[in-house]
């Protein structure tokens, strides 16, 4: 059973003005593309190719000899994580539960975007920001490269890619803008809501 690229949960347009569907053209459907179709070759004939992405994933993960499925395969769910963590008219302040504990655990909102992106903007070179349950308790965490919280045992909530791809072709070297405009305008708390429970 091969492993495939889920569709896109809005159109490739659907981000503008603040991601544009040429990011998307290449981010969406080159890079993540290549992802899909490079795990493939990776596994195809061994018993990887029949589990599911989660369980190569954390069963890659630290083991040289598989560097090359771990990376693709972290990159392929990481992707589709992101996707699912932006939506049309996204942005503002969770409600409910989650913004209940994210008071609860980072003292305001606003503190929890102050640290979220300060953890988004010092990610050294490449790598993502998350926001993450770690045994009852949210946390904001960077990895870089394919890294995730899959393999360290946390529940990821939400995602910012900040591999230079994912923002250059419409903020160019400006990330500080990039996760602003994430946060504010693009990011669904409905899925990091859905994720919590």
């Amino acid at each position: 059973m091969a492993f495939v690229q889920e569709a896109l949960p809005y159109d490739v347009s659907a981000l503008e003005p603040h991601m544009s569907a040429k990011t998307f053209e290449f981010h969406y459907g080159k890079h993540h593309a290549t992802y899909v179709t490079n795990l493939n070759n990776l596994t195809k004939d061994t018993p990887m190719a029949d589990m599911s992405i989660e369980d190569v994933v954390r069963g890659s993960f630290g083991d040289a000899s598989k560097a090359g499925i771990f990376n693709n395969a972290a990159q392929v769910w990481n992707h589709a994580f992101f996707w699912k963590s932006m939506k049309p008219n996204g942005g503002g302040a969770p409600t409910g539960e989650l913004a209940a504990k994210i008071d609860a655990d980072f003292g305001s909102f606003d503190q929890f975007k102050t640290d979220f992106k300060a953890a988004a903007t010092t990610q050294f070179g490449s790598g993502w920001a998350w926001l993450v349950n770690d045994g009852g308790t949210l946390k904001i965490t960077k990895t870089g490269n394919a890294e995730n919280p899959l393999v360290h045992g946390q529940t990821p909530l939400l995602t910012l890619d900040v591999w230079e791809h994912a923002y250059y072709l419409d903020f160019q070297n400006r990330r500080p803008d990039f996760i602003s405009t994430y946060l504010d305008s693009l990011v669904n708390w409905d899925f990091a809501a859905a994720n919590f429970k």
